[in-house]
């Protein structure tokens, strides 16, 4: 009699009603899942912050942006692109309020090509159209991007990144010749193709 009882509330309701108690039951576990859901999302997003900050994603090189010219990799003899041991070729450029220096250089098509670009002022962006190159140049840090230029054209490289009220003329721009072209022609050749 006594099962009977406990059940009736239950047997009494209406078709589609549920008692107050399996109300209450349910919204409790709900809540308990949500409550463990977003204990979960805040734990993800503590751990990548933290670990982020202490590996971060990608490559830092850090660059003191007020000696950039006086000393180190970026100083003006040094600009323009450089053939390294291994064949491939080394791009270096900074960027500064209202143009990149050099504001040509030539690569070889067919070539890997690493360019290294960083700021002397504030934040510029460097694209190639129609590439897989784009990045945003900070001071105080070195870029690095790597493309290989398929066939010869002319690349224009804009600053993509707001950077002042002259932002809209900073273009430079990029040539790609043949290899055999490019392996005669002098270093300070390389830098002078605006010329032409």
């Amino acid at each position: 009699m006594a099962e009977s009882s406990t059940s009736a509330p239950d047997s009494s309701l209406p078709d589609g009603i549920v008692s107050a108690e399996v109300v209450a039951r349910t919204e409790k576990r709900w809540i308990v899942l949500m409550v463990a859901m977003l204990i979960v999302m805040l734990a993800v997003i503590v751990i990548t912050g933290v670990a982020g900050a202490m590996h971060p994603p990608s490559n830092v090189e850090v660059i003191d942006p007020t000696t950039l010219h006086l000393q180190g990799e970026f100083v003006e003899s040094n600009l323009g692109t450089a053939v390294e041991p291994d064949g491939s070729v080394t791009v270096r450029l900074i960027a500064e309020q209202f143009d990149f220096i050099p504001r040509c250089v030539e690569v070889p098509a067919g070539t890997p090509v690493r360019f290294r670009i960083t700021s002397a002022d504030v934040v510029h962006g460097f694209l190639l159209p129609d590439t897989n190159v784009n990045t945003m140049i900070m001071p105080g840090f070195v870029s690095e991007v790597r493309t290989l230029f398929a066939k010869g054209g002319q690349y224009a490289m804009p600053c993509h990144e707001f950077c002042g009220l002259g932002h809209q003329a900073m273009w430079a721009r990029v040539n790609v010749v043949p290899k055999e072209r490019f392996s005669g022609m002098p270093y300070g050749e390389r830098k002078l193709c605006e010329a032409r």
